[in-house]
């Protein structure tokens, strides 16, 4: 296995709630109040719906509002991978990870870790330059046992959701949250930030109208069955696990770039204006060696 690469779950196509739009020259991200399944393939009018899309479409009367799905993995945060994240804007590198605790950070002299107070205490947060970011992966559909779906999200509402839930999922089903029927399901609702006006986020639920006891009854056979097979779910969630820590980052800098156009397009990294030249990355390592002479 090569070292420094994140293995990650293998990505059949794309979930999400919104939308890159050309609006005066410019690319940039629009909301959505329905779920949009893509390929991992972009024309110049955007990424290529997936068949799946069209087949839920119609049966929801046009507008994707749930969809129903399996987990990879019976521990929550392998499925769905959260922390503050912060990319440079101009060649879509993941930068800087951190939990609020601690930190990875790269610079020009590699990779150093450091404390990470959280983006409203970091001064190259300042502007939106680092925020929360999750990655969910879900199984779609019964073709590839192994293929996944990923929803990614800088929304605090359908991260902290989503978190929720899946701690929940796994403490009440007796640590079978990967054979639970569940399902991913759109919400709304309204603040005073955002003027009453509808925000759209992510949730999981079970599918349907299906009760607490149907769905831990149906998990329980699954999870016989699979272990009737052979079937080694603990033995995927180590490989997993294994896997995400081979790399300091999740995102490389492909998977950045579109990230960073969709997520992160209206951000303002301190001390760097819309006209500087000098990439994000050199400023980075200067605030680091400061950082480093102080501690």
């Amino acid at each position: 296995m090569l070292r420094g690469l994140a293995i990650t779950p293998p990505i059949l196509g794309r979930i999400a709630i919104g939308k890159v739009v050309e609006k005066n020259g410019k690319r940039l991200p629009e909301k959505d109040d329905q779920f949009t399944i893509t390929s991992q393939l972009q024309s110049k009018d955007g990424w290529i719906p997936h068949p799946l899309d069209d087949t839920l479409r119609k049966s929801q009367g046009g507008k994707i509002r749930s969809i129903p799905i399996r987990l990879l993995f019976n521990e929550p945060d392998l499925n769905f991978r959260a922390e503050y994240s912060l990319f440079d804007r101009q060649t879509g590198r993941p930068v800087c990870v951190g939990n609020g605790e601690t930190s990875k950070r790269r610079t020009q002299e590699g990779l150093v870790s450091l404390v990470c107070p959280s983006p409203d205490g970091c001064e190259l947060a300042r502007g939106g330059a680092c925020k929360p970011y999750g990655r969910l992966n879900v199984l779609i559909g019964d073709d590839d046992p192994l293929g996944s779906f990923i929803f990614r999200t800088t929304g605090f509402n359908s991260i902290r959701t989503l978190a929720a839930r899946l701690e929940y999922f796994k403490a009440v089903s007796g640590n079978r949250l990967s054979c639970l029927p569940l399902e991913l399901k759109l919400r709304g609702k309204s603040t005073r930030q955002s003027h009453g006006s509808a925000i759209f986020y992510v949730d999981i639920t079970l599918r349907g109208d299906q009760a607490l006891e149907a769905a831990f009854q149906e998990a329980q056979q699954l999870d016989q069955q699979r272990q009737a097979a052979g079937f080694d779910q603990a033995a995927l969630d180590r490989a997993a696990r294994q896997g995400f820590g081979n790399g300091a980052f999740e995102d490389n800098e492909e998977d950045g770039s579109a990230v960073v156009e969709e997520f992160f397009a209206n951000a303002t990294p301190a001390n760097e204006s819309e006209t500087d030249a000098d990439p994000l990355t050199q400023k980075l390592a200067a605030k680091t060696q400061q950082l480093a002479g102080a501690a």
